[in-house]
C-alpha cells in the first residue's frame, strides 16, 4: 500500500502536528513501510490460531513450570483505594471538584 504526502499531511493535521517538508517525506516513507508490512501479515493463514487477549498466556501449558510468579506483569487484579484525587485537584489551575476544567480544544 502506498501512502501519499497528502495522507501524511492530513494525519498530521488531525494530530495537531506541524511537520517540516523533510519530516513529511520521512514519515511518508516510514508509514509506507509499516503498511506494506501489514499487507504481508494479511497473507498469513491464521485460521487455526486461537484469538488472544495478550501475548503471554495466564494459564501455564500442561507440563510447563511457568506460573504467575514467572510473569509478575500478569499479577491478579486487586481493587485498592486511591486517595490522590484531593492532592491532584488542589494543584490544578482550574478545578471544580471532582472535575478538572479545561479549555475547549475542538476548534477546527
Amino acid at each position: 500500500m502506498k501512502i501519499s504526502r497528502e495522507d501524511v499531511i492530513r494525519v498530521a493535521e488531525l494530530a495537531h502536528l506541524e511537520l517540516s517538508p523533510g519530516e513529511i517525506d520521512t514519515y511518508r516513507g516510514q508509514l509506507d513501510e509499516i503498511l506494506s508490512y501489514i499487507d504481508k501479515l494479511k497473507e498469513l493463514d491464521v485460521s487455526s490460531v486461537e484469538p488472544m487477549a495478550q501475548g503471554i498466556s495466564r494459564a501455564p501449558a500442561p507440563g510447563s513450570e511457568a506460573s504467575l510468579e514467572s510473569h509478575p506483569e500478569l499479577r491478579e487484579d486487586v481493587l485498592r483505594p486511591c486517595d490522590a484525587a484531593e492532592a491532584v485537584l488542589a494543584q490544578a489551575a482550574d478545578a471544580e471538584k471532582p472535575l478538572f476544567r479545561v479549555p475547549k480544544v475542538i476548534e477546527r
